[in-house]
């Protein structure tokens, strides 16, 4: 048995449980789920919920009734069940083993305000795939692709309910075409750059269900003001003291 880690989150007190050599949450998650907006009293599914890092966070940091996290991955899902007891919040979040191309049918349709992914980035021979297989399935579309994301949170929302994700800006094009497809149009992205000088590698975007088309573009995100040190910004984001 792969030998695991509590990791603490910095904000109310929180932790999450995670295998020392196996998939991990990175920055995209931290920062989507600083980006994404959750109504008072909405209810919340996260696709893909992997380690459930996001609705973890996103109840420290809003004021939701209850989120739900779907993970295909038995091992991850139990996992992840295990830090939402860690961290007492059995009552207001809920752990589901299930398949995103099955979600309309575990779910009530039109039944979520809000719906976040951190999805598979890579298609095809996209990058190398990981000899690990839950670090594979969590980067490559092995199990489900950005057509099944978008065909379930359009069963799923509400009218005007709000898709937010995080994503590799190569893919933007084609994400953007997808999701006015199937009726969540695109209304807020922002890019996010690893330094001031060089050009985004990851977008965050918001999409409503029935949404006019008309999109903000916002300032960018910048991570690293240089080599070693994270701007001002992305400090504030994870609740860090940059002098610490």
């Amino acid at each position: 048995m792969e030998k695991e880690r509590i990791d603490n989150l910095g904000i109310n007190g929180y932790q999450i449980i995670q295998k020392e050599q196996g998939f991990c949450f990175g920055m995209d998650a931290v920062l989507l789920s600083d980006f994404a907006q959750v109504k008072n009293g909405g209810r919340v599914l996260d696709l893909g919920t992997g380690t459930g890092i996001l609705p973890i966070l996103m109840e420290a940091k809003s004021n939701a009734a209850h989120l739900t996290g779907l993970e295909i991955q038995s091992e991850m899902a139990e996992m992840a069940a295990r830090s939402v007891k860690l961290n007492h919040l059995e009552d207001k979040i809920e752990i589901v083993e299930g398949d995103i191309k099955e979600a309309s049918a575990i779910f009530s349709h039109d039944s979520f305000d809000t719906i976040t992914s951190n999805p598979p980035y890579m298609i095809g021979q996209h990058g190398l795939k990981n000899p690990s297989e839950t670090k594979a399935i969590a980067r490559h579309e092995i199990l489900c692709t950005f057509a099944d994301i978008t065909a379930a949170a359009k069963k799923l929302l509400k009218n005007k309910g709000k898709l937010f994700l995080v994503h590799r800006t190569f893919r933007l094009s084609e994400i953007l075409c997808q999701l006015s497809k199937d009726g969540l149009e695109p209304k807020r992205i922002r890019f996010v750059h690893p330094y001031i000088d060089k050009e985004p590698n990851i977008f965050l975007l918001e999409a409503v269900k029935g949404g006019k088309s008309r999109m903000t573009v916002e300032p960018p995100l910048i991570v690293y003001e240089k080599e070693g040190k994270y701007t001002e910004e992305i400090y504030k984001i994870y609740g860090m003291n940059p002098e610490e």
